[in-house]
């Protein structure tokens, strides 16, 4: 038992939960085929032949802003991801890369800025000399910055 390997251990949280179809609301995440959105519309069609009603999901990709849809029965389970938000404070912008800062002071290079506006807007703040919060949004062990706020001390 001594050479077990413990280097690489996560928390045993999954990356998603299920929730029945019913209980899930609009502006709540969801996965739909396979990516996690966030629910822009819900409509729930009576009860048919068979006893089912059935709910049609449209959702947001959160990442891409992809729209895509579903329909499922309402009493069935739907897996919704585990979706965390963080501030960092952006220290530097170098090839295409952003070298941010959280609270407890810890720094990171792992995250590309992003393409199209958002992108642009970063980089312009960073060369304008302006101090600045990114919030990178993560489900699935997908990580993107989704938008910026101005520092307020």
């Amino acid at each position: 038992m001594a050479d077990d390997d413990f280097t690489t251990a996560d928390s045993g949280a999954s990356a998603t939960y299920p929730m029945q179809c019913s209980a899930l609301r609009k502006n709540g995440f969801v996965m739909l085929k396979g990516r996690p959105c966030k629910i822009v519309d819900m409509t729930t069609s009576k009860t048919g032949k068979h006893g089912h009603a059935k709910v049609h999901l449209v959702g947001l990709d959160i990442f891409t802003q992809k729209k895509l849809e579903d329909i499922c029965p309402s009493t069935h389970n739907m897996d919704v991801p585990n979706v965390t938000r963080k501030d960092y404070q952006v220290i530097d912008v170098s090839d295409g890369f952003l070298s941010m800062m959280d609270d407890n002071g810890e720094t990171r290079e792992d995250l590309r800025v992003p393409d199209g506006d958002l992108g642009k807007e970063i980089e312009k703040k960073f060369n304008n000399g302006e101090q600045f919060m990114v919030s990178v949004m993560k489900a699935l062990d997908e990580e993107h910055v989704i938008g910026t706020k101005a520092m307020t001390s």
